[in-house]
């Protein structure tokens, strides 16, 4: 079955995951999601992702969720900003801070999907995708 917003799947795939404290996070893979994965390996909020082939052609993306010695997630929350029937856009000056910088917006420029601090520093905006703290 086909889904509306993959995104907004991938989120919720994460989240119902990390409520259940699993290691990782299966989902179908996608050139946007393989993005999302490597920036939230790169802020720290996942240990690593890596594509698995399975019995599908787009293959499936496997992320390994980071969990601290006390047992809580690096994940505190997951916020989907701009959906398939609201779009979302931010201007180069736009750009927001989400918890005052303690999270970390994904922006989708034209120059790939980045964090709001990286795009306010190339100087670009586009379709602020989502927020996580």
């Amino acid at each position: 079955m086909p889904v509306t917003d993959p995104i907004a799947d991938m989120l919720t795939r994460m989240r119902n995951a990390i409520s259940s404290h699993h290691d990782a996070v299966t989902i179908p893979a996608s050139n946007v999601k393989l993005a999302i994965a490597k920036i939230l390996a790169d802020e720290g909020f996942v240990d690593g992702y890596k594509i698995v082939n399975g019995p599908t052609v787009q293959g499936s993306l496997k992320i390994d969720l980071h969990y601290r010695e006390e047992g809580q997630s690096a994940i505190s929350g997951l916020k989907r900003v701009s959906k398939p029937g609201l779009r979302i856009y931010v201007n180069k000056g736009e750009v927001p801070r989400y918890y005052g910088g303690l999270g970390v917006s994904l922006v989708s420029t034209s120059k790939g999907v980045m964090t709001g601090t990286q795009a306010w520093r190339e100087g670009v905006g586009g379709e602020l995708l989502c927020y996580i703290w």
